[in-house]
């Protein structure tokens, strides 16, 4: 007979998730103003940057998820993940241009252990066929659309009251 309730692991990562969706899409939403605005680059440089930042963190996860499998671990790999871009987003909030790219470079490395390995954790919360595991799935990604929604509305609020490097 299998247990009713999903276990409280699962909500762990459905957190730490959701913090983690908060951190990216809130950078996102600033990141072109903060490139033109602030630092004055042009709209093509900065959409430009943009986008290679963009496909660089969705490129990252197929290295992330071979070295996690190769050599970490999962629950390693989303730890060293987690630490890095949150290093990543602390270096944002130095007001320089170098540190800016060094911050990006901490994030999407980031992104590539956390990704694949924080959502390999929750299926293997489940033994196979267990019929919570589907559910699991859709509470998990309830973070990741919770944590999109509010941050740009944290990150407006937060640049306008309190500038970029609060922001950030």
């Amino acid at each position: 007979m299998k247990p009713a309730g999903h276990p409280r692991s699962l909500y762990v990562l459905f957190f730490t998730e959701m913090w983690e969706r908060f951190g990216y899409y809130l950078m996102l939403a600033l990141f072109v103003f903060y490139l033109t605005e602030h630092l004055k680059m042009s709209t093509a440089e900065a959409t430009s940057l943009y986008g290679t930042y963009t496909g660089l963190v969705y490129l990252a996860p197929l290295l992330g998820g071979l070295f996690a499998d190769r050599l970490l671990g999962h629950r390693r790999a989303v730890l060293a993940g987690a630490f890095l871009m949150g290093l990543g987003y602390l270096t944002l909030a130095i007001d320089q241009r170098l540190a800016m790219y060094a911050a990006m470079g901490l994030i999407v490395l980031g992104n590539g252990l956390f990704k694949p390995n924080i959502s390999a954790m929750v299926g293997g919360l489940y033994p196979a066929g267990d019929p919570r595991r589907d559910s699991a799935f859709g509470i998990f990604y309830l973070g990741v659309n919770i944590g999109a929604l509010f941050a740009p509305l944290a990150a407006g609020y937060m640049r306008s009251n309190y500038g970029w490097s609060y922001a950030f």
